[in-house]
C-alpha cells in the first residue's frame, strides 16, 4: 500500500491529504467547504477554519485520507472510537473505524490508525485499501451480511470498546480481522462479535462479504 501525502500548514494547524487513501466521499466538502473545496487552489485551506472545527470534519473522513496535527501539541487529533465497528458498504468497500492495525501476513504493521477502506472488488491499484475501482469496473455486492458465520459466537456481547483490532492481509487472499468488533450494513441488523473472520478481497466469492476460497481458482494477485 503506497502514499502519497500532501500537507497544509497555517503555523497553528497542519492538515495531512494521502491522495492513495481518498475515494472522494466528499465528507469533507460536505462539512466543511470553507476549507475543503476541490473548486480552488490549494484544495485545503486549514486557515479559513478553527481546529476544532476542522478535526471533527476530519473524523468524518471514512478512509483515513485526511489527519489534522496541532501545533501546539505537535500531536495528532486522532480520535479512536470507543467500539470498532465494521461497515459493509453495497457496490463498494469495507469500512472499518476503530483501533485499527492492519499487518501484513507476516504480522508487520503496514498501517495504524482509526479509519479504513477495504478494497474489496479486487481491482484497486493500492490494496489492500480501495481506491475507487470498483466504480470503473462497475463492482457489484450486495452489502448483506450473512448471520450463519456469527451463530457460534458465545461473545457476541463484546464490541471492542478500547481493544485494537488486527486487520492482517494474506498474500493473494483474503482479510483476516481478529479482535472484537460491531458489523452492520445498510441492509443487515448490526452483530457484535469476537469471531476471527475472513473477508473477501478478490471480489469472486459467492458468499461475500466473506472469503470462500475463489481467490485460488481465480488467481488473485494482491
Amino acid at each position: 500500500m503506497e502514499e502519497k501525502v500532501y500537507t497544509y500548514d497555517t503555523g497553528e494547524v497542519t492538515v495531512t491529504y494521502d491522495s492513495r487513501r481518498c475515494i472522494h466521499a466528499e465528507e469533507c466538502v460536505k462539512g466543511l467547504q470553507s476549507v475543503f473545496n476541490p473548486n480552488k487552489r490549494p484544495w485545503i485551506q486549514p486557515e479559513y477554519a478553527t481546529p476544532e472545527e476542522i478535526k471533527d470534519v476530519v473524523h468524518r473522513c471514512p478512509t483515513g485520507a485526511l489527519h489534522v496535527k496541532r501545533a501546539n501539541t505537535g500531536e495528532e487529533d486522532q480520535a479512536i472510537p470507543a467500539r470498532n465497528t465494521i461497515s459493509v458498504n453495497p457496490d463498494g468497500p469495507i469500512y472499518f473505524r476503530g483501533n485499527i492495525v492492519v499487518q501484513s501476513q507476516e504480522g508487520d504493521p503496514v498501517l495504524q490508525d482509526s479509519r479504513f477502506a477495504l478494497c474489496r472488488c479486487g481491482a484497486s491499484g493500492n490494496k489492500p485499501a480501495c481506491d475507487n475501482s470498483h466504480k470503473k469496473i462497475d463492482f457489484s455486492a450486495s452489502s448483506h451480511i450473512p448471520r450463519a458465520p456469527f451463530s457460534s459466537d458465545r461473545q457476541q456481547e463484546k464490541t471492542g470498546e478500547g481493544e485494537t483490532l488486527i486487520l492482517k492481509v494474506m498474500k493473494n487472499g483474503p482479510l483476516l480481522v481478529e479482535g472484537s468488533y460491531q458489523i452492520y450494513s445498510t441492509t443487515s441488523q448490526p452483530v457484535n462479535s469476537s469471531k476471527t473472520i475472513a473477508l473477501c478481497r478478490c471480489g469472486g466469492s459467492s458468499d461475500k462479504p466473506f472469503c470462500d476460497g475463489t481467490h485460488k481458482e481465480i488467481g488473485f494477485n494482491g
